[in-house]
């Protein structure tokens, strides 16, 4: 089976082609401008040269269109028809308590995603935009729902509750739901796999480290806790979202700045984090260019993003009464080899050791730790999409 995975922004939609018999990817591209002036697609057939397109492109269903015909070109295409396409699988940022797994999408889910709208709505909306194309185009190609927050839906209460009235998380569903689930899913289902363990067997933690980050504990293979909240900003410093602070500083600035309704979220996400104490950037290497050209600001923000993701791995370490393995993945942490090598400098009498040798690696799956470190440190490259296509394939078959 062929499967075609779908993930749709607000005004770009990525997407893949994978042959399910052996998981091989056939074909991938990206749609950007939707809707804007100067709508490009790059598509690329595994093997051949990348080849773009621009053309307007209004609405999703244009630029979904345009994959299709990229997908069907007698050149640059992998299927001579839709009908080669056994499913589609689609990113969905937030399901909410609703989906603990991903799901066969029908009107009752879309029902469902469109209540948690209000819950991500940047996500949620382009997310549902794609669903609705695919599904006017290919109506009869069934359509698989993934949900970033479903591998989150195993934490305990204790976990997802906070501590503000009750009625809060009763009435609006205020609660931490986590996000980069698939990708932490991924990354730790392939750790048990390189380690020959039983995943049941394995305490791990994984860094999905980038522009958005964030940190999951996962115990015998289910997510006890992770690091982000109710929404994306709660957690690790980031590119442009603060992570933790303490709330009360959200009304302090607004007074101070006198700021209009909604600003200081605004700042909050994409004013602050290592963009806003640097003030260079927030782009890690371009944050490393100027620590390197003796910009101290620079420098503290890739220190104070080190600190907090090795407080929420101590933090981890200690729910779980332990840890058997740490995963860096995402854009800095399979990338960034300076930023593992300072993250795991400070937790060596935790047993976790750091080979400075094997550490010189970039995007590369492998084992990173020294032979007497009592924790395996792995770097994992990781596949959203695959895990999706795999979610997607194994509800199909099963019709």
């Amino acid at each position: 089976m062929k499967v075609l995975v779908i993930n749709c922004g607000s005004s770009s939609l990525k997407y893949q082609v994978l042959d399910m018999t052996n998981e091989t990817l056939l074909a991938k591209g990206l749609v950007e401008r939707i809707g804007i002036e100067g709508s490009i697609i790059s598509h690329e057939k595994i093997g051949m040269d990348k080849f773009k397109l621009t053309t307007p492109m209004e609405t999703h269903k244009d630029a979904i269109k345009h994959v299709l015909d990229a997908l069907m070109d007698p050149e640059h295409g992998v299927v001579t028809s839709m009908d080669e396409i056994g499913a589609v699988g689609h990113r969905v940022v937030h399901a909410g308590e609703k989906y603990a797994s991903s799901v066969l999408i029908n009107e009752d889910v879309i029902n469902a995603l469109e209540e948690c709208v209000e819950l991500a709505p940047l996500h949620n909306p382009p997310n549902l935009l794609g669903i609705a194309a695919c599904q006017e185009l290919m109506p009869t190609t069934p359509m698989v729902g993934v949900f970033d927050t479903a591998f989150h839906q195993t934490m305990p209460p204790e976990s997802y509750i906070y501590a503000i009235p009750y009625e809060y998380y009763e009435k609006y569903g205020i609660r931490r739901y986590g996000f980069h689930g698939t990708s932490h899913k991924y990354v730790a289902e392939r750790t048990a796999d390189i380690l020959g363990v039983n995943i049941k067997d394995l305490k791990i933690i994984t860094c999905h480290l980038g522009n958005g980050a964030s940190v999951s504990a996962i115990k015998r293979g289910v997510c006890i806790d992770t690091s982000m909240g109710f929404t994306p900003l709660e957690g690790l410093v980031m590119g442009t979202r603060s992570g933790d602070i303490d709330p009360a500083i959200v009304s302090f600035i607004r007074q101070k700045e006198n700021l209009p309704a909604g600003e200081s979220t605004n700042i909050l996400n994409k004013k602050s984090g290592v963009l806003g104490i640097s003030g260079v950037s927030s782009d890690f290497r371009d944050l490393e260019v100027a620590v390197a050209e003796g910009n101290e600001r620079a420098a503290l923000a890739l220190k104070v993003f080190a600190h907090k993701v090795r407080f929420y791995i101590g933090a981890y370490i200690a729910e779980m009464n332990g840890v058997d393995a740490i995963v860096f993945t995402a854009g800095v942490g399979e990338n960034d080899i300076n930023m593992r090598d300072v993250i795991c400098s400070e937790l060596g009498n935790l047993g976790i050791k750091l080979d400075l040798v094997k550490n010189k690696v970039r995007g590369k799956e492998t084992i990173i730790s020294r032979e007497d470190s009592k924790v395996k440190i792995l770097l994992i490259p990781t596949n959203e999409e695959l895990m999706i296509a795999r979610d997607t394939f194994n509800i199909v078959k099963g019709l």
